[in-house]
């Protein structure tokens, strides 16, 4: 694949975006290694290439433009806010060891508190008008109704907030999901270790960064938690109805309208899915037509918290997608320092759209 090609390719999207009203914008290449530490925890480092420097200190080179740009429009930008930028971004792909782990991406973001399902709409429907000639699949998704969820969880603040932790990442989600609605059995060294009545009597010497008073605090919140009541089982199978939606967004509504009736704390998520929909609609996509999947974009990056999107090249299931995105809001406000700011925005891969004209 010619590199000339997909410089060229990304500045004709990126032209088009500026075109569109968005303000160009370039990002460093190395980051401070704190910052997304922060934000992800250690696991950011399966995924980012980290490196030390001796003025800086831990930097990791650029593993996407998102974070960057909220920084630089929290500190800086004006309301409303529109941006595009093109570039390199660097992820290591220890799962998918065929995928290339230096690409280029083309970004268009949104920062608007005006109307938020507007924003959506209008992120969603230019990204379709652009990738409209390669016959891509268009999915969507919305992670705000299982944050929702789970935030009205008949549990104490300690298992929502695990909970919450783990939706980008389905399975350990899952596993938890069953342990604290009883359905999994309790690890026999855990039953052991919760049953002592000195749990720290046979404790050997300290080896690693935890001290014993770390130890200690971690087996006193096991002993808290087991104590605690099971999940109610309505809930949790309310929880497994929401995560099996997979139809077009018309009848996902209805069925996720259904589930709200016994599941309440969505209904707010719901509605604001729906007003996405009239917006889409307004925007000439088909929503009837338009897939949906509750489960779309639980192994991103883990600042999406509401609307996703995704476009993929239906006959090459060994590639990734050829174009993301989604709402960010909570990543304005973490990133903020006291303001925050509703967000939106999805990026692109020149270089697989230069493969699909090619033939590939």
């Amino acid at each position: 694949m010619s590199l000339a090609l997909i410089k060229a390719k990304a500045a004709t999207l990126k032209a088009g975006f500026v075109a569109a009203g968005a303000q160009s914008v370039d990002c460093p290449v190395l980051l401070p290694a704190e910052t997304l530490l922060d934000l992800y925890g250690e696991d950011i480092r399966t995924r980012a290439y980290v490196t030390h420097d001796p003025v800086r200190g831990e930097v990791m080179l650029r593993p996407d433009f998102t974070v960057p740009v909220v920084q630089m429009h929290m500190a800086e930008g004006a309301e409303p806010a529109r941006y595009t930028y093109a570039g390199e971004i660097f992820r290591r792909q220890e799962e998918h060891p065929e995928r290339a782990s230096e690409y280029h991406q083309v970004g268009y973001e949104v920062f608007d508190r005006t109307d938020p399902a507007g924003a959506d709409a209008e992120v969603f429907a230019r990204f379709a008008e652009v990738l409209a000639p390669y016959g891509l699949r268009a999915m969507v998704g919305d992670i705000g109704i299982l944050i929702a969820a789970v935030a009205g969880l008949e549990a104490s603040e300690a298992r929502r907030a695990a909970l919450m932790r783990h939706i980008w990442r389905p399975r350990r989600f899952r596993a938890l999901l069953d342990r604290y609605a009883g359905r999994a059995p309790v690890p026999p060294s855990r039953v052991a270790l919760l049953s002592a009545a000195d749990p720290m009597a046979a404790a050997g010497p300290v080896i690693g960064l935890r001290g014993k008073d770390e130890v200690a605090a971690r087996v006193a919140a096991l002993k808290t938690d087991a104590a605690e009541p099971p999940l109610p089982p309505a809930q949790v199978d309310l929880i497994e109805a929401l995560v099996k939606v997979s139809e077009t967004c018309a009848h996902a509504l209805e069925h996720l309208r259904d589930i709200a009736v016994d599941l309440p704390a969505i209904g707010p998520a719901v509605d604001h899915f729906a007003a996405r929909c009239d917006a889409l609609t307004a925007r000439g996509i088909d929503v009837g037509r338009l897939a949906f999947d509750a489960n779309f974009g639980r192994t991103s990056m883990e600042y999406y918290d509401g609307f996703v999107f995704g476009f993929a090249a239906p006959h090459r299931a060994d590639w990734p997608l050829v174009a993301s995105g989604g709402r960010y809001d909570a990543l304005t406000r973490q990133l903020g320092q006291g303001r925050e700011i509703p967000a939106v925005g999805g990026v692109i891969r020149p270089g697989l759209l230069v493969d699909l004209e090619a033939g590939a």
